[in-house]
């Protein structure tokens, strides 16, 4: 059974390295997110229509570079979390996801501005759990400074 989109959607950042994020959204119209290596049960948490970001800490999964920029944006779809097999015995699920034309951008530059790091000692907490909920605010925030489109992400005009 499919879920119906939210009267209000709710927004995401989710963690990947660059590499991860850009391979999810290389093919917009066919993009996919995938959090906490592959586990199906944060995905569940996010519903059609929902707000998703990706935040790369760093370049390379597994690198120890520090990159810190949120890479793309774009709309959970309809349809449930489905397993992937990308071979080598690896079946991650995701999660299919409408990605928008956006610039990556550093994190640094935000920061003044972003409620979820009001903390500012501490602002890379959340991001430890792989996909965390943020306000609207922040979504705008990010998006704008993205030079996403506000109303494809649902943000009226």
């Amino acid at each position: 059974m499919q879920s119906l989109p939210q009267l209000h959607p709710r927004n995401w950042i989710a963690v990947a390295s660059a590499e991860h994020a850009r391979r999810g959204c290389a093919e917009p119209a066919r993009g996919y997110m995938q959090v906490c290596h592959g586990k199906c049960a944060p995905l569940k948490r996010v519903s059609p229509g929902d707000r998703i970001t990706y935040y790369a800490p760093t370049l390379a999964f597994g690198a120890r570079d520090r990159y810190q920029h949120f890479v793309s944006i774009g709309v959970a779809q309809p349809g449930e979390p489905y397993p992937f097999d990308i071979g080598g015995g690896f079946v991650p699920f995701r999660r299919d996801v409408a990605y928008l034309p956006a610039r990556e951008v550093p994190v640094a530059s935000l920061l003044d501005r972003l409620e979820f790091a009001q903390e500012r000692q501490h602002w890379g907490y959340k991001l430890r759990f792989g996909l965390f909920e943020i306000s609207d605010h922040d979504m705008q925030v990010i998006a704008l400074a993205m030079r996403a489109d506000p109303v494809r992400l649902g943000f009226a005009a």
